[in-house]
C-alpha cells in the first residue's frame, strides 16, 4: 500500500482545532493543491476566501444575522461562535461560468473537489481541518455578506488548525456495502 492510499485511509475530520493556524506558505500549497482538481475545460470554478483573527468574529455575526426569527438565545450565540472554533476558516465558493460542453454540475463538483484536496494538503502538512456547511451555507444574507455573485455558493467552511485532541477513528463501511457489479440495464450484482 503506498503511503497516499495509507493517508487516504486514515483521513479524519477534526472538530477540535486551536491555535496556530496554518501559515500563510502551508495554506498557499495547500491551495496549488486544490487548483488541481478536475476542470473540465480548465474553466477553474472556484474560489475562496480566508477568514482568521478578528474577520472570524465579523463572520460569526453574519451567521448570528442568519438565524431563523424563531431562533433562541442559544441558538444565536451559537451561530456566532461558529467561526471561533478554529484560527482559520477557508470559505470554499463555486464560481460556475456558461460553457457549451460542461454543466454547471461538474463545476460545482470540481470545486468540492478542490476542498477535498484542500483539507488533505493541510492535514499532510499537520493540521486539521473540518468541513461543515448548515444552513448558514445557503443563507442569502450570508451569501450577500461574503459578497458571492449572481451564480455563485459556497460549497462549505473548512475550519483549519492545530489539533487539541484527536478524536476516536470513525468506523467506516466495508466496499460490498456500497459497491455493486453493473452486469447491464437492471442488472447489479455483489461486487
Amino acid at each position: 500500500m503506498t503511503s497516499v492510499t495509507r493517508f487516504l485511509l486514515e483521513r479524519a475530520s477534526e472538530p477540535r482545532l486551536e491555535e496556530p493556524a496554518p501559515p500563510r506558505h502551508i495554506v498557499d500549497v495547500a491551495f496549488q493543491c486544490a487548483a488541481r482538481a478536475p476542470d473540465h475545460a480548465l474553466l477553474r470554478p472556484w474560489r475562496y476566501l480566508v477568514v482568521e483573527g478578528e474577520a472570524r468574529h465579523a463572520l460569526g455575526e453574519l451567521f448570528a444575522s442568519a438565524c431563523p426569527e424563531t431562533a433562541s438565545e442559544q441558538e444565536i450565540e451559537k451561530a456566532r461562535r461558529a467561526p471561533l472554533r478554529a484560527p482559520m476558516v477557508i470559505v470554499g465558493i463555486a464560481a460556475p461560468q456558461s460553457h457549451p460542453k460542461v454543466p454547471e454540475v461538474e463545476q460545482l463538483m470540481s470545486a468540492a473537489v478542490g476542498m477535498s484536496f484542500l483539507g488533505l494538503a493541510l492535514r499532510d502538512a499537520g493540521y486539521g481541518a473540518m468541513w461543515r456547511t448548515g444552513g448558514v451555507a445557503y443563507h442569502p444574507e450570508v451569501l450577500e455578506g461574503l459578497g458571492l455573485e449572481p451564480g455563485e455558493s459556497v460549497v462549505g467552511f473548512l475550519y483549519t488548525g492545530t489539533v487539541s485532541v484527536e478524536k476516536p477513528s470513525v468506523p467506516r463501511p466495508e466496499t460490498k456495502a456500497f459497491v455493486k457489479a453493473w452486469r447491464g440495464p437492471g442488472r447489479q450484482e455483489g461486487w
